[in-house]
């Protein structure tokens, strides 16, 4: 055989070697490494699969948009979702908003009796009296809510002796406002076309082994 054709054969033969010992090599894996195993994301209500993977215990997100992580306030919240399953932050911050236009403005205009359900005895008799003195007066309160600029919870606690929930809530809204005499209508405090800013800082109750979702209104501050 031609000395050129057995060299070629060698090189050839060479080069199959190492092609062969570079492909071993490269799809070697050091260590132990396990199959990859595709696991299906929980399918949602309506039955598509969300965007994203749920982590279970991870933090409550119903909770954390509101209060610190991990804070006295976040672990009472919590306790009222364990006793009462139905309960949730959010649905209960949308409750008080309407609560907030809803009492305001029937105190303003003298009221009582519609938001009695909603009110503790003591804020009640509070309330009443200052709507009694105002009709002592001969004055009467034209208000229109423009609406709540701000909502935050500052305080959550829970006993778990009586299995009560208070939620302290901070709001800050915005209303028109004017007193006038009763009489003759005349203003004698307040501008219709001002735009006034109400601070209130408003505790809520409520037993929450209760059937009746409604909390009340058990203090007031600013």
């Amino acid at each position: 055989m031609d000395p050129a054709v057995i060299q070629l054969l060698v090189l050839a033969g060479i080069a199959v070697f190492l092609i062969l010992r570079l492909r071993a090599v490269l799809g070697t894996r050091d260590g132990f490494e396990k199959t990859p195993v595709k696991r299906d994301a929980p399918a949602s209500p309506t039955g598509r699969k969300p965007a994203f993977e749920v982590i279970e215990g991870g933090p409550d997100t119903d909770i954390t948009d509101y209060v610190k992580e991990g804070s006295d306030s976040a672990k009472a919240l919590a306790r009222m979702k364990a006793v009462d399953p139905n309960f949730g932050v959010g649905d209960f911050m949308q409750g008080a908003r309407g609560a907030y236009e809803m009492i305001l403005m029937a105190f303003e205009s003298a009221d009582m009796e519609s938001i009695l359900p909603f009110l503790s005895r003591d804020v009640f008799n509070s309330f009443d009296e200052v709507v009694q003195m105002r009709e002592r007066e001969g004055l009467v309160v034209d208000a229109s809510f423009i609406g709540l600029r701000e909502i935050e919870i500052l305080e959550a606690t829970f006993d778990e002796d009586s299995k009560e929930g208070e939620i302290t809530l901070r709001f800050v809204g915005e209303l028109t406002q004017v007193v006038r005499k009763t009489d003759s209508g005349e203003i004698v405090d307040g501008d219709p076309n001002t735009v006034k800013t109400q601070k209130d800082v408003w505790t809520f109750a409520r037993d929450m082994t209760s059937d009746s979702p409604n909390w009340k209104l058990v203090a007031t501050g600013d």
